[in-house]
């Protein structure tokens, strides 16, 4: 939930970016999928923030 976390999450998915496109360039199947895997981790990671977020304004929404 907090910024680091959502930072961490976000470098992750474009080092996994990074690493697909060289792998890409250099026809590098195993860094491509090395990459993709990265890149999803994050995205996962950042849609679960997200969650945990909306279920925070939730919850504060019925403390008021």
């Amino acid at each position: 939930m907090g910024t680091e976390d959502k930072f961490s999450n976000k470098a992750e998915e474009l080092k996994g970016r990074a690493k697909e496109n060289i792998g890409d360039i250099t026809d590098d199947e195993e860094l491509q999928a090395e990459g993709r895997a990265e890149r999803t981790q994050g995205n996962v990671k950042q849609a679960g923030e997200k969650v945990k977020d909306a279920g925070k304004k939730i919850k504060d929404a019925f403390k008021k």
